[in-house]
């Protein structure tokens, strides 16, 4: 399994920005963002593809936030503008879930031993 890094959380006021980043041990086919509030399910917020660079985001994020990645580097990068208080969770990226799309990779629940998961790097979105 691969191993993923996150890092680039922390304290931003709201309409603040950050920049998280998910260095990867090596190549996934895949990578997608999630987050975790306390008391919450966990919840998809941006995927992409390496293949053909498709993206997915949650209707609370579209607009907002970006994915990216560069291939040379295995690394994603999720661009967070105008943050809300809401917005504040873990993150954590994961691959190697066995999705045919982008969509269904951020969209559907997946048990904890699936794929391979960061740590979480800590987002706090507060005055």
């Amino acid at each position: 399994q691969v191993q993923l890094v996150e890092s680039g959380g922390g304290l931003v006021q709201p309409g603040g920005s950050l920049r998280l980043s998910c260095a990867a041990s090596g190549f996934t086919y895949g990578i997608g963002w999630f987050r975790q509030a306390p008391g919450k399910e966990r919840e998809g917020v941006s995927c992409i593809s390496s293949s053909d660079g498709s993206t997915y985001y949650a209707d609370s994020v579209k607009g907002r936030f970006t994915i990216s990645r560069d291939n040379a580097k295995n690394t994603v990068y999720l661009q967070m503008n105008s943050l809300k208080p809401e917005d504040t969770a873990v993150y954590y990226c994961a691959a190697d879930l066995p999705a045919v799309t982008v969509q269904a990779m951020c969209v559907m629940t997946w048990p904890a031993d699936f794929g391979s998961w960061g740590q979480g790097t800590q987002v706090t979105v507060s005055s």
